[in-house]
């Protein structure tokens, strides 16, 4: 541990050196999730800094999700979690949002989606259908002047397979995409008619290809389901922005 707390000199990017030490501890394992750090004053001391320098490194750590600080209780290593990661990917997103973006994500989509619808009628369970059928139900009985919410419902359905895979690497690596989802889908809603109707009818199919476990099936009306979008995006949006 000394050596993580040792002297770090005087010159002006104190707090990036502070907080580059102690992120690259945390990752080490060095200072485990649930550890508690030594007091400001202690770190003030042990690194040879200001307390200001010391506070700036604090709070972009803490900014970051690798700390949380409890004013009278101190300070501790929480570690990132899945939630912290999809946020900042969701900011990353929304920053980038124009056309160029809408047909990457949709590429990207064609690529794992298939494999997703595929992996959750492997591994789902009675609950994740449960979840998926209620959000079917929802969206069936929308207010089609409701747009809005069409586009979250749809954005629910694709959201809810990729947590029907149980692995959390396909929800960090897909949710932020399909935050994206309603922005999109309100372009098609709001220009195409009848695309509300189309839409459920993929979805029940692919809703019930999982439900009787039938991996190729799933993956192949996923196939077709995002085939379409991209068609829709050609024809429709491509010139929107």
């Amino acid at each position: 541990m000394d050596e993580i707390f040792s002297k770090i000199g005087s010159k002006l990017t104190l707090s990036q050196k502070i907080e580059r030490r102690l992120e690259v501890a945390i990752r080490e394992k060095k200072l485990p999730v649930g550890s508690k750090l030594p007091t400001e004053r202690e770190l003030c001391e042990s690194f040879g800094v200001s307390r200001t320098a010391l506070r700036e490194a604090l709070r972009r750590l803490s900014a970051r999700g690798l700390v949380e600080i409890t004013k009278g209780s101190g300070m501790v290593v929480t570690g990132l979690k899945i939630d912290d990661a999809i946020k900042n990917l969701n900011l990353y997103y929304d920053m980038q949002f124009d056309h160029n973006l809408i047909a990457q994500i949709i590429e990207v989509r064609r690529l794992f989606e298939p494999e997703i619808a595929s992996l959750a009628a492997q591994q789902r369970t009675q609950n994740d259908l449960a979840d998926i059928q209620d959000n079917i139900e929802l969206f069936k009985v929308c207010n089609s002047d409701n747009i809005q919410l069409e586009a979250d419902l749809d954005n629910k359905f694709h959201l809810l397979i990729a947590k029907a895979t149980h692995n959390p690497i396909v929800q960090i690596s897909m949710e932020p995409i399909y935050s994206l989802l309603p922005r999109m889908r309100n372009l098609i809603y709001a220009n195409i008619e009848g695309e509300k109707d189309i839409t459920l009818e993929y979805h029940l199919k692919i809703f019930d290809a999982i439900n009787k476990q039938k991996r190729n099936e799933a993956s192949e009306l996923m196939k077709v389901h995002l085939h379409r979008t991209m068609e829709i995006y050609q024809k429709y949006l491509h010139n929107t922005y």
